[in-house]
């Protein structure tokens, strides 16, 4: 049984822990063992090194270097990390060995809750399989990102509330490696409430498993 670790807590207004509970769901329907953890203390516990999937949802927390040392050491050997927004892409901000495993860090959302496209850039690829671009409404993350990221999909900022970047293609979803481990991240999802929306939901889960070592069909 492949098991996993979500780590929840930090700025309550992203709604850690109702997210953990669904990514809990999720992973006990696709067959996982799941611990729950709500200090970031379990990052440094020996025993992540035997898991298939570890999901931080820790949003401006800090981390101590025991625990960043343990957990990005746990990746590099082939446990994979997914997760979703500022629970993973704007979590310690002071670890840089942290966002160099994430491949991107927030740095701003113009406009604060806005509407705007996620395009689809792979559709070949099969966590983006049978979906296209799609409309949505939330934080659009404007993000540093890591280069070498394998981005599944995009979003293009107006230059509305920012008119330096109007035309700037920003990564919204991509894939990874670190190591042997496998990392996804999706930077939809400001509150709960955005899991119900059909094209993000799917992403996520399937970004999940993909992480943990399933292959998804082709």
């Amino acid at each position: 049984m492949r098991s996993a670790l979500i780590v929840y807590g930090g700025w309550a207004g992203h709604d850690p822990e109702e997210c953990a509970a669904i990514y809990r769901r999720w992973l006990h329907e696709d067959g996982f063992s799941v611990r729950m953890a709500t200090e970031t203390s379990a990052f440094a516990d020996p025993s992540i090194h035997d898991l298939s999937l570890i999901i931080p949802i820790f949003s401006m927390g800090t981390i101590q270097k025991d625990e960043v040392e343990n957990l990005t050491r746990a990746v590099q050997n082939g446990v994979g990390l997914a997760g979703h927004h500022g629970g993973m892409s704007d979590a310690f901000r002071d670890a840089v060995d942290y966002q160099f495993m994430v491949g991107g860090q927030w740095v701003q959302h113009p406009g604060n809750i806005v509407d705007y496209t996620v395009d689809i850039t792979r559709p070949d690829d099969p966590i983006m399989a049978g979906l296209k671009s799609f409309p949505y409404t939330s934080e659009q993350y404007y993000m540093h990102v890591d280069p070498s990221n394998e981005v599944l999909a995009t979003t293009t900022f107006s230059g509305e509330h920012a008119p330096w970047i109007e035309g700037v293609i920003m990564p919204v979803v991509w894939k990874r490696r670190h190591g042997q481990g496998r990392v996804f991240h999706s930077t939809l999802g400001h509150q709960v409430r955005e899991f119900e929306v059909p094209e993000m939901a799917t992403i996520l889960r399937r970004g999940l498993n993909w992480a943990a070592r399933e292959e998804l069909p082709a």
